[in-house]
């Protein structure tokens, strides 16, 4: 294959790391499989160019990143439908796209396992036609992002201390978000303090990410509560893979969702893949199975797994539970 590795040097674990023996060790481990493959470091600000450009170019086969949830969420927009496989070199603060699809955190580990990996196709999202990797939320979420951005961070630890924060603040007044929602057909309306919508239903246990990338559904989830301590307490069970047994939360799965928004100001009220962005009126959310290529660890275990509805754990389409 034909591989072009893209490395943030502003990006998270990059700014501390020796990406001259980073990139040797690309080099040499993607060689020893047969692959012929350029690493180049690109500056932060000039990431996403670079990404673009990249994805038009046809003398690559897969488009390797370097870099955090948001530089991954930009590469994956840029190889949708087209010919262009993506890799992923976690090197940011959650790598909650990474852990989906199995890849080793470790910066060493994770270069052996691509470079002895395999191509197949996951799902991916979109929110009027922009795709998404992880999740797009509107509500608290949104307020969380906004409060961390003003805190001054220089570290992956000191990323988590802002996110820590930046969810103590947000918490102690609750958002009211008038949402008309359609899932699957069927349409209420909601005051709700948070929404999200995941490319596939996260799973338990543990921070939250999807545990399959193939799982051929939406994850709505809602939150209605205006108890602060109520919603703190289901902040830390999403953040700890908990929800299932919180009451709190009202879980959905579904294919299409339209959330039509009956409020304003409108300017950084949504999140996708943890960038604001403006909250259209009407946000159409669609997922596309299989939509999307990617060079995962030849012994990724969704794999094997034959379709979907092999999976107990993920309720039927429309589905809703409070205790899902």
């Amino acid at each position: 294959m034909r591989i072009l590795a893209l490395l943030n040097g502003d990006g998270g674990t990059l700014k501390t790391t020796d990406l001259d023996w980073l990139s040797a060790l690309i080099k040499d481990e993607f060689a020893v499989h047969g692959h012929e493959i350029t690493v180049e470091i690109v500056a932060g600000k000039d990431v996403v160019p670079a990404i673009e450009q990249a994805a038009e170019r046809k003398d690559v086969d897969v488009l390797l990143v370097g870099g955090g949830d948001g530089t991954v969420s930009a590469a994956a927009a840029a190889v949708f439908e087209t010919d262009t496989a993506l890799a992923i070199l976690p090197a940011g603060t959650m790598n909650l796209f990474a852990r989906t699809l199995q890849i080793p955190l470790g910066l060493e580990a994770a270069v052996k396992a691509l470079a002895g990996g395999t191509i197949t196709k996951v799902d991916v999202a979109t929110v009027n036609g922009k795709p998404f990797v992880h999740q797009f939320a509107a509500g608290l979420h949104a307020r969380m992002v906004r409060f961390r951005e003003r805190i001054t961070y220089r570290s992956r630890l000191g990323k988590i201390w802002a996110t820590t924060r930046a969810i103590t603040l947000a918490v102690r007044k609750l958002p009211k978000v008038e949402l008309l929602i359609n899932v699957d057909g069927r349409t209420e309306r909601l005051l709700c303090s948070a929404i999200a919508i995941s490319n596939n239903l996260y799973g338990l246990g543990h921070v939250p990410f999807a545990d399959n990338p193939k799982g051929g559904v939406l994850g709505v989830y809602i939150c209605t509560e205006r108890n602060i301590s109520r919603v703190a307490k289901l902040t830390l069970d999403i953040f700890t893979g908990q929800w299932r047994s919180n009451p709190s939360l009202l879980v959905k799965t579904a294919k299409h969702v339209q959330l039509s928004h009956r409020g304003k100001p409108r300017s950084n009220r949504a999140v996708r893949d943890g960038e604001l962005e403006l909250l259209d009126d009407l946000s159409e959310v669609e997922l596309h199975p299989l939509g999307l290529s990617v060079l995962v660890p030849a012994d990724a275990s969704y794999l094997e797994e034959a379709t979907p509805a092999d999976q107990s754990a993920v309720p039927a389409p429309g589905a809703a539970s409070s205790t899902p």
